[in-house]
């Protein structure tokens, strides 16, 4: 059922307005197909209750299916017998539970479950609302996702039973008025027996009476159709011909203690096999049958015919299980069977392939949807092709994510096979439309013994594996690390707790001077930020501004460093002895990174926090990376010449390892040159590196040329200041002058050797 969609509400709505929009859905859905006497508006307050159990449900701890079970009981109790009513009861749960019964931390893993979904339908998942209840604000989307569909497997097993439950109550109601109305018939003779054969020949459910030893004495003409329509095919047969290879033990042993007369019925769920070789499922009540002295003499059979609903519980589950596109197993039946392989047993080993298209947005975007759809399906058949051992099998996650499971011994051997075996299916092109398409794909695989990690351990392991088999170069596959995976679970809590690190104030910032080469003297100084983290200490830079650069964080902590820096050099200024020289006053240096750049308020911001310091733009100085500027047109260009123009400073920091036209420095609105450290190693042996010397002399000439100030980075020793002195360089920093300190040192720094 094709739901349409709709709003996910404000984030400022309350956790029970989103249950309430949840069930006003639900409750649209059902009313137009349910027998009912109340309302719309009276069947949304009926389904508040199970709603609300459904979203509790959802994030119990420990995970509980019970809920929806009763839910399922529910709607029979409101009258929503229809099975459209129970479609679509699903597809509402399906399309909306977790949207708007998750809570607000949940869904952490939707960029993954984002890759290549772009064009579901409008009623497909979606993750992100407000929590309704109690609940664990740590379970990630997939978790989620598959609670959900857990969910829906118990309400749909609630409702059938519910449904037959009832069926059966209306049944043995029937037979207990057969009964009564049998009894009646011989006292009453012959009123009494057209009473009886009323209800015998006209009930809805098959009836079929039968003595102790089993022989069928009299059925019904609802119970003659049921077994195709030949009355004879039944009344001549003995119960035991009925056995099916499909019949539990305990169906039969309830029989032979009914016919001891030890029970006076039993239900059970038993199939028939037709005189066709057809299949006829049937909920199946025996009742016995006592004389006036209370001795057994007959059994009375009811008979529902569930073929029919039985077959929709198989499509519900396949459905429920498979993917739609492609037909293979989904996330939910993937992960059953993996729990399964987990369990604890002696010397079980297992081996999980995780497979990722590379390149496969590219496709989605440049070919549309529709081609990426076939392409999947291809590379699912081919994956399917993959998988032929006992114990093997493959299934899509999600996107263009499959994973594949093999099991039994040697899975070191067979798992590598394996990878080798779907890089293999990929290699030919597929062919859609005349155009061939090459396929790529990223494999991360894990191996190990059953019962010593969690199914979610072992995905999120192969999960991360894969993104180092593509961050490699991709096409290929790699095997679990468990140091690698430990970087990689580090590298995540980073980026997570980074936007509380900078609400709680755990960033501070070092300096390193920056010192005049000709006289010795503090030039300025470079702002180094550092982050105290709670458990890890003090974190430089290159662990989290990566990760921040990601996450777009580095805007919000760039606007943060460049207050703090401006906000020091002004105190230097004003208030540090020394603060204001003959020369100038001391200059502060700041990193700009790509992404501040790109950034549209980056101008504004500047002006504002050197307007609300008060500190002149000549005091401050911008670094930006070589690297960054390489190709740069003239609207990234553009806010650093504005900057230039009021007089801040540009620095080409890292200079020497961009591989830029050194042309094109007449065009970068930059004053300042930053060797990189690399060009001085060199001097730091005595007799230094010629071809060293000449560089960073043809680089410091060619600077001056242009009119640009030249600083070099690394200064580590006497010998490298003295040859960069002699070659005419400006400003150094490194560790010979000082190392990045507090901001009180710069005008306390003891300078060995500094002239």
């Amino acid at each position: 059922m094709n739901l349409p969609p709709q709003p996910a509400g404000s984030v400022a709505d309350g956790p029970e307005d989103r249950l309430r929009r949840f069930v006003t859905i639900w409750s649209r859905a059902v009313f137009p197909v349910t027998a009912t006497s109340m309302t719309r508006q009276e069947l949304e307050r009926h389904l508040l209750p199970p709603a609300r159990e459904l979203s509790e449900a959802l994030h119990a701890r420990p995970f509980d299916a019970a809920p929806a079970h009763r839910v399922g009981q529910a709607l029979v109790a409101a009258h929503c017998t229809d099975p459209e009513a129970l479609a679509r009861s699903l597809g509402v749960v399906d399309a909306y539970l977790v949207l708007y019964c998750a809570g607000a931390g949940d869904g952490d893993e939707r960029g993954t479950e984002a890759r290549g979904t772009e064009g579901r339908e409008p009623g497909a998942r979606r993750t992100g609302a407000r929590e309704t209840g109690a609940r664990d604000p740590a379970l990630s989307g997939e978790e989620l996702r598959a609670r959900c569909s857990k969910l829906q497997h118990a309400m749909a097993a609630g409702f059938a039973q519910a449904l037959r439950e009832r069926t059966l109550a209306e049944q043995e109601s029937i037979a207990h008025s057969a009964l009564a109305a049998r009894s009646a018939a011989e006292l009453a003779l012959h009123a009494t027996e057209s009473r009886f054969r009323a209800v015998f020949d006209g009930a809805a459910i098959g009836i079929g009476i039968a003595d102790l030893q089993g022989n069928v004495l009299e059925v019904n003409e609802t119970l003659t159709r049921m077994f195709g329509g030949i009355e004879q095919h039944v009344v001549s047969r003995n119960i035991a011909e009925w056995a099916h290879p499909e019949d539990g033990p305990h169906v039969w042993r309830l029989y032979d203690e009914l016919v001891r007369g030890e029970r006076e019925h039993y239900r059970v769920e038993k199939p028939f096999q037709r005189g066709d070789g057809s299949v006829l499922w049937t909920n199946l009540t025996v009742s016995l049958l006592r004389d006036a002295d209370g001795v057994p003499q007959y059994q009375l059979a009811l008979m529902e015919d569930t073929t029919e609903r039985r077959l929709l519980n198989l499509r519900l589950r396949y459905e429920a299980t498979h993917d739609a596109l492609t037909g293979l197993p989904n996330r939910t039946l993937f992960f059953e069977r993996l729990e399964k392989t987990l369990a604890p047993a002696d010397g079980s080993r297992f081996g999980l392939c995780y497979l990722d298209l590379d390149g496969f947005k590219v496709i989605n975007d440049s070919l549309g949807h529709a081609t990426g759809d076939r392409l999947l399906v291809e590379v699912a058949d081919r994956l399917q092709t993959c998988v032929t051992a006992p114990g093997e099998m493959v299934a899509r996650l999600g996107g263009d994510e499959f994973v594949a499971l093999t099991t039994g011994p040697g899975t070191e051997r067979k798992v590598a096979e394996l990878a080798d075996r779907m890089l293999a299916a990929l290699a030919t092109p597929i062919l859609i439309d005349g155009r061939e398409l090459p396929v790529r794909g990223s494999v991360g695989v894990v191996e190990g013994a059953a019962g010593e990690r969690t199914a979610a351990e072992v995905l999120r392991s192969a999960d991360i594996t894969m993104y180092r088999a593509k961050s490699a170069g991709g096409n290929r596959f790699e095997f679990a690390d468990a140091e690698a995976d430990a970087r990689a679970i580090t590298r995540h809590g980073l980026t997570t707790a980074l936007p509380a690190a900078l609400e709680r104030g755990e960033f501070f910032i070092e300096y390193q001077p920056l010192v005049h080469l000709g006289d010795g003297s503090v030039h300025g100084a470079e702002a180094l930020v550092r982050w105290c983290h709670p458990q890890h200490g003090v974190l430089g830079p290159d662990r989290f501004i990566p990760l921040a650069e990601n996450t777009g964080l580095i805007v919000p902590l760039g606007r943060w460093v460049l207050q703090e820096a401006v906000r020091q050099a002004r105190f230097w200024q004003d208030g540090a002895p020394g603060g204001r020289r003959a020369t100038g006053p001391l200059r502060v240096n700041v990193n700009l990174s790509p992404t501040q750049l790109h950034h549209p308020g980056l101008v504004a911001e500047t002006v504002d926090v050197l307007e609300r310091s008060g500190l002149e733009p000549g005091a401050l100085c911008l670094e930006v990376t070589e690297s960054a500027l390489i190709g740069a047109d003239d609207d990234l260009l553009k806010p650093l010449r504005q900057l230039a123009e009021m007089g801040v400073d540009i620095a080409l920091d890292d200079f020497g390892t961009g591989y830029s036209n050194l042309a094109n420095l007449r065009r970068l609105p930059v004053s300042v040159l930053k060797l990189d450290r690399s060009f001085t190693r060199g001097m730091q042996q005595h007799p230094a590196d010629p071809v060293d010397l000449k560089i960073v002399e043809g680089i410091v000439h060619l600077a001056h040329s242009l009119e640009l100030a030249v600083t070099v980075e690394g200064v580590e020793t006497g010998a490298q200041a003295q040859q960069l002195r002699e070659l005419g360089c400006d400003t150094a920093q490194g560790w010979y002058y000082a190392r990045p300190g507090a901001p009180d040192r710069i005008h306390s720094l003891v300078l060995a050797d500094a002239v």
